[in-house]
Order: C-alpha cells, then structure tokens, then sequence
C-alpha cells in the first residue's frame, strides 16, 4: 500500500475522542498521506502534504533545536496533553501569543476564539499578563524576544496601550497586535497611542481584495475596512503592517497573486504577507476535507500560477532554512540568538524585492542553498577567539560570489545588506532587510486530523496562560484553549459589550 517514501511512525490523535493514537506518514500517489486508527473509532485518513517531492526537499532543511534550559515541566509522561513547556519540547518560544481577551466586534465562523459562542468571558487582568510576559522573558538559555497580542480582538480592551508599553517595558523587541483591524480603521489617534506605546507591527486579517471573501468569512463586506485601518495606520506613521489571510479551497483561493500585489503596491507600510490554510474545527467528513484541504504545496503552486510564474514554486523555503544565520551570529557575537528549529512542514517562507513594478523573488539572485551551506560551515569554524575575525573576513569576501549582480534589484543594495547583517549582526541591520523587501510567507496550522507529535514538540509559536504554562499553538487551540478558558473566565454578560465595539458602527 506504501510507497518507497515511508517517514517513521509518529502520533497523532483522534479526532473524537482526542486519545493519543499511532500514525503513519507515507508517500501515495505524489502525496503525503496520513493514516490513523483509533480502537473505538475507526479508521482516519488525511491529505498531510500535497506534494511529496516539496515535501522531501523541506526535509533536507531539518533542525532540531535543543530546547530550554528551564522548562516549565521537568517530565512529560503524557504529551501532549500535559504541555507545560516540557523537557520533549525542541524549539524556545520564537513568537509567543497572549490572548488578551476572547471578546470580539465580530463573529467569524472560522474564529478560534468568541466569548458570545462559548457562554463565557476569558480576560487574563494586568497582573496575569505581567506574569506571563515575565515567564517568556525568563527563558533560557534565550527569553521570548517576540511576542503577539490576539484574542478574541486585543483592541476591545482599553487598558490594551498600557499592556503594549508593557512589553516594551520587559524587553521585547518585536510586539504585534493581531486585528482585525476595526479600532484602527475608526481612528488615526488610535494607531498614534499604540505606536507611542511601542507596538511595532499589525497582524491584520486580511482575507482578499474584493467584498465576496468577507461577506462568505466574516458575514460582511470588510474590505473597505481594511483600506481604511491600512490608510489610518499609514497617517498615524506606522510602517509595519503584515496581512494575514486565511485561506479556503473555493473562497479566497483564487485571490492569492492578487492579495500578492495588493502588498507590493502597499509596501511602504506592508511590510509581509503570511498566508494560513484554514483548520478545521468539529466534526467534518473526509470527502469534505479532501475537498477543501489546503497545505502548503498548494499555496506555493497557486502562488505561482497567479504571479505568471513570477513566484515559482521552488522560491519557497522551509523556516529552519535560515536556522545556520543564527547559529553563525551567536558564536561570533558569543551569545545565544532565537533559532528557528520549527518543524520543516509547519511553515515556508520567501523574500521579494521589486523592481519598476516587477516581482523578484529573492531566490532569482542569490543562490540560497550555496549561500547557507557557506554560513554552515564557518559558524564550525568559530570556535577559537584568534580565528574568529579570520573566519568571518573569509565570509564576508564570499558573499558576493552567491550573488548574481546582473539580476539583483538594481534599487536596492542586497550584497551590502547581506553583508551587513553578518558583519554587525544587530537589530537594525535585520530591521533593514525587511524595510526593503516584501516577507512572503505560509503558516499551516494543525487540526485534530492532521495533527502530528513531531511537528508539536518542535513548534516555536506558543500561547502563554495565567497558569505559568506555555503551550504550543497548534495543541493550545485544539485540546487546550476550552480547558484554560473555562479556568479563568466568567459569565458573558451580553449587556457589557458597548456600543464602541460593535461591527455595524464601523461598516
């Protein structure tokens, strides 16, 4: 029944009674396919990869990371669902979530979280999120640098600036509010306080260019609303926006190359686009999954076909690619940096310029695959103080042989960004490198009928709870969230929801 391909055995888990369950991964057809079988429940079959040669090429990418020094859970004898972070778990938190609140101003059916449906209010108060932001912060051998505010929606809550200068406060150096976008399209003041308060980019919804996508996932026509929080945030002199769509077979597929140039003709404020397939929720027959499935494959394939080829497919690379960059800072700056050591199938990414209107993929000109086998080898090198500027002149003189002078973007420098980065290799360089270019990228995360072990114990996005526990994403939104919501939460009380957050004042 298999193919030649057969990845080892993993687990997973039943997607009715959440047991934890052998799984199998296996190449069928030019797929990756998982198999399941639950002893009271029968027998589970998922679309796992669409493409298995994809699939395989991310895999040569792997990096497993090392895990904290200080985790939350000295044993874990039942992952995943005592997750803590655990001794098992491979990958520090690269983006840490706090859910600020599950209230929302609206009431989207592809919503992890909505206090009307769940019958109750999850709002962690100062306190509790002081506490968490501390716990992240206190990781070793690297603290969370990164850190999102979600919900719900974050800007239902009032005191949210003053959570935001918080994180500031605590040392954060990337804090993103994710939104979708309504208090920013209502005021220009609104963006002013929560860029004074030191909030660096908005993780907006952002599901299409056209009204049809909205009105099928949100209920409503939503894209003037986004133009507006886009226009508002740009007079308030925000310069950090990513879109985020969520993407779904037969809804918003077909509008990716346009969501594409959407960003590119608002790159001075948009500085990315991360693409995430759709989960599912509840119960869903398998020929409706099948039909709708979306992984990452596809996306590289829809991106491709709706940029003329301007975005090919093989421009996509997974997050742990970048994984030797951090590796080679840390000994040369002799300190530990964030590593990207996701599992290579949770996400890809790609970097793009442009040029007189024209898309260049960073891949077009830089020979990417040479260029970090080169930072592989040398972060071996540095071992030894004396040799340390030794090896990296050597670096620095190589870098330009991976760069096609002919094809780079004749408007801006990449050799000399490139060069600067692992010269000085601080904040600003990196800050500098996404001014000029354009992040592409897909996140795709689990349900409970794709779920995979292996991909939780490696996930770098995790969600900080009240209880001193940090949880990775994909666990937290499918077996978690209900547990600590219903924990720290009290009745939904319709009457408390004011005027100020409610869609129709917007729309």
């Amino acid at each position: 029944m298999w193919g030649l391909y057969l990845k080892e055995h993993t687990y997973s888990v039943c997607p009715l009674c959440r047991e934890l369950i052998n799984a199998v991964i296996f190449e069928e057809d030019g797929r990756m396919i998982m198999e399941k079988t639950c002893a009271s429940h029968g027998h589970f079959r998922e679309i796992y990869w669409s493409d298995a040669g994809m699939y395989k090429k991310f895999d040569e990418f792997a990096s497993i990371g090392s895990g904290l020094l200080n985790p939350n859970i000295n044993f874990n004898s039942d992952c995943p669902f005592q997750c803590g972070l655990c001794t098992s778990h491979r990958t520090g938190t690269i983006l840490a979530n706090i859910d600020v609140t599950n209230r929302c101003n609206m009431s989207c059916p592809v919503c992890f979280a909505n206090a009307r449906t769940s019958g109750r209010i999850y709002e962690p108060d100062i306190e509790q999120i002081r506490n968490m932001m501390i716990m992240l912060r206190k990781q070793q051998p690297v603290p969370c640098f990164a850190i999102q505010f979600s919900g719900g929606e974050p800007t239902v809550r009032k005191d949210l600036p003053e959570i935001v200068k918080m994180a500031k406060d605590l040392g954060f150096v990337q804090i993103q509010v994710a939104t979708n976008g309504i208090k920013f399209a209502q005021s220009v003041s609104y963006g002013e306080k929560m860029l004074q308060a030191g909030m660096h980019t908005i993780y907006l919804q952002f599901d299409g260019v056209t009204p049809e996508p909205y009105i099928k996932m949100r209920g409503f026509n939503a894209f003037p609303l986004k133009q507006k929080a886009i226009e508002n945030a740009r007079e308030a002199g925000i310069r950090s926006i990513t879109l985020v769509p969520t993407l779904t077979k037969g809804v918003n597929d077909h509008q990716v190359g346009d969501v594409i140039r959407y960003a590119v003709d608002n790159r001075d404020i948009v500085k990315g686009v991360n693409f995430q397939p759709i989960s599912f929720t509840g119960r869903i027959r398998q020929e409706e999954r099948e039909m709708s499935r979306i992984t990452i494959p596809d996306l590289a394939k829809l991106t491709e076909e709706q940029t003329d080829g301007k975005i090919p497919r093989d421009a996509w690379y997974p997050v742990p690619f970048v994984v030797p960059i951090s590796r080679f800072l840390a000994k040369a700056q002799h300190k530990p940096l964030p590593e990207m050591t996701v599992h290579p199938h949770c996400g890809a990414a790609t970097y793009l310029f442009v040029e007189n209107g024209d898309i260049i993929p960073i891949t077009e000109f830089v020979d990417v695959e040479g260029f970090m086998e080169m930072i592989d080898e040398a972060s071996h090198e540095l071992n030894h103080d004396s040799r340390n500027l030794l090896v990296l002149a050597k670096v620095l003189r190589r870098v330009p042989g991976f760069i096609d002078k002919d094809k780079e973007p004749k408007s801006v420098n990449v050799t000399k960004m490139l060069l600067n980065v692992l010269r000085d290799g601080g904040e600003s360089m990196v800050k500098q490198f996404h001014r000029e270019s354009l992040f592409l990228g897909a996140m795709h995360f689990q349900d409970m009928y794709n779920l995979d072990l292996e991909r939780i114990q490696r996930c770098g996005i995790h969600y900080a709870t009240p209880e001193g526990k940090v949880i990775p994403f994909c666990t937290y939104n499918t077996l978690h969230r209900e547990r600590v919501e219903a924990k720290f939460s009290r009745p939904y009380v319709p009457e408390e929801e004011t005027e100020e957050y409610k869609t129709e004042n917007v729309t």
